[in-house]
């Protein structure tokens, strides 16, 4: 199956109103202005746009205003991982209905399946859609690494064509890029190794910093892309400061309270997590300032 998701997606954040309650109209607005600014696709309901504390109806109803408003001009993956394979399945079938262009499976998390395991989960969703299927390892969250044996594996299904690889290991990512396909697209999870990991072959990035800065992000990719090592490693060295600064603490918080600085009212994480302290908002603003964004 040959699939292009893009080079630049964003995780979208969910904006919340004053209630926590799911701002739809404000979804629009921010899917539109990142496409504006450089999103190639955006990736509805994932870690960053705190999926675990969503409802399975207000998931569905984001991914449906989102493929509404930008459908089209950008793609739209559906976050429907999660650690309950037969919910995963569900949530699949009703997205794939919606009109997304695609789903994104995060690793099953808590429960810390086998190798064997995460690969019959993978290929149970899998083979329950027609879409283009994007895996996500973030071990750090999860507490299970999926190994790039097991992705080899899991590439052999027709319909699972690229992974989002957030382990933060270059060993790894060297070794996914030696076992895949070269059709298969591996993109960063890590803003902050976008750039290396595009020199071991990744194809871009599943970013939270192109919330702020998405085209200088798109800049620093299209310059890799077209040889330009030299301007890509200064963009990235320019923007290090922010991609670090976005994960000051558990994301989506920084990011949100990014947002929220710059005009763009996406509210207040839902618990369990909380906003950044006064301290934490103050260095975001900092960061935001050095680069004359406020």
């Amino acid at each position: 199956m040959a699939v292009d998701f893009g080079r630049v997606l964003t995780a979208m954040v969910t904006p919340f109103g004053k209630d926590l309650a799911v701002d739809f109209q404000q979804a629009r607005k921010l899917a539109r202005y990142l496409v504006q600014s450089g999103s190639d696709g955006l990736v509805v309901c994932g870690t960053t746009g705190e999926s675990p504390t969503l409802t399975k109806d207000e998931k569905i109803e984001l991914f449906r205003v989102v493929v509404e408003e930008v459908g089209g001009q950008a793609t739209v993956i559906a976050g429907t991982g999660s650690y309950n394979t037969a919910e995963s399945i569900t949530l699949t079938q009703m997205a794939e209905k919606v009109g997304v262009d695609g789903v994104m499976l995060v690793a099953p998390y808590y429960n810390k399946p086998s190798q064997d395991g995460l690969y019959e989960h993978f290929k149970a969703i899998a083979n329950s859609t027609n879409l283009p299927v994007m895996l996500y390892n973030i071990p750090g969250r999860t507490g299970v690494n999926v190994l790039p044996a097991t992705v080899a594996r899991l590439a052999q299904i027709e319909n699972i064509v690229a992974i989002k690889e957030a382990s933060g290991s270059l060993d790894q990512v060297s070794e996914l890029r030696r076992s895949l396909p070269d059709d298969f697209a591996i993109y960063s999870g890590d803003d902050s190794l976008t750039l290396p990991m595009m020199a071991l072959g990744a194809k871009g990035v599943v970013s939270v910093c192109s919330h702020v800065v998405g085209l200088r992000i798109k800049e620093m990719v299209n310059a890799f892309t077209a040889g330009n090592t030299t301007l890509a490693t200064q963009i990235h060295l320019e923007l290090f400061p922010v991609f670090k600064t976005m994960f000051i603490t558990t994301n989506p918080v920084p990011i949100k309270a990014a947002l929220n600085l710059l005009g763009y009212q996406v509210g207040a994480p839902r618990l369990p997590l909380v906003e950044a302290t006064a301290q934490e908002k103050e260095t975001i603003k900092n960061v935001l300032a050095s680069l004359k964004l406020i």
